[in-house]
């Protein structure tokens, strides 16, 4: 009697799975084809996108020979196909150019494309800070302290990556503008920062000194005045 309820319950599980393979037997089978397809797809995109960016960084490294053997018209011409290239080949093919103006002694041009670079929020924000670092390094041949100022005191933070190179530039540019204690209080900073790079540290000690000679001839003239 028992196999007779067993055979019944078997049918009914059956029949109810017949049900609902008939019911959901196609979504089924339908969602095993996309998952399948899907993965396939994606894989496929990873390649593609991997292709392409292999492409613009054989593409970039040959804009930046052209670059380095002084042919700026060839190297122009790649950076700007780079324009639509994967990852940060854009943002570094646009900074890679404003520095081949200034290397072709477009000075001015080059500062408007480094100061709008820096500006350019679509980069990512260490590249802003190394577009403005670099029109301050233009701007400190050509412009007053203020407007350097304006550019890279941001860069001067304690924590700051760019820290370093901002406060020489300022202390440069004060200097050459006659704010000697400008300069003192920036060079301060830099000597009294344990992370400043030795190469900076040298470089500001030369400042130091050459600031303290021409400050001891002015105080003996003073003092020469005086008596």
């Amino acid at each position: 009697m028992s196999d007779i309820f067993r055979e019944v319950d078997e049918d009914i599980r059956q029949e109810k799975f017949r049900r609902l393979w008939t019911r959901f037997g196609p979504w089924v089978i339908g969602l095993a084809v996309l998952i399948v397809v899907g993965t396939g797809g994606y894989r496929g995109w990873l390649y593609w996108q991997e292709q392409r960016s292999q492409s613009a960084g054989d593409k970039f490294f040959e804009a930046v020979a052209f670059s380095e053997a002084g042919n700026y018209v060839d190297a122009a011409t790649i950076y700007g196909e780079l324009e639509t290239a994967v990852g940060g080949y854009p943002a570094i093919s646009r900074l890679r150019q404003a520095t081949d103006l200034a290397n072709e002694g477009k000075a001015e041009e080059a500062l408007s494309q480094f100061d709008a670079l820096s500006r350019d929020t679509s980069m990512a924000a260490a590249l802003r800070d190394v577009a403005t670092l670099r029109a301050g390094y233009i701007a400190v041949d050509r412009e007053d302290y203020s407007s350097v100022a304006d550019r890279v005191e941001k860069l001067t933070g304690d924590t700051g990556p760019f820290r370093a190179a901002a406060r020489e530039l300022l202390a440069l540019s004060a200097w050459k503008n006659g704010d000697i204690k400008t300069a003192q209080q920036w060079i301060s900073s830099l000597e009294d920062d344990q992370e400043t790079p030795s190469d900076v540290s040298r470089r500001v000690a030369l400042l130091a000194d050459v600031i303290r000679a021409k400050s001891g001839s002015a105080n003996e003239g003073n003092e020469g005045t005086n008596q």
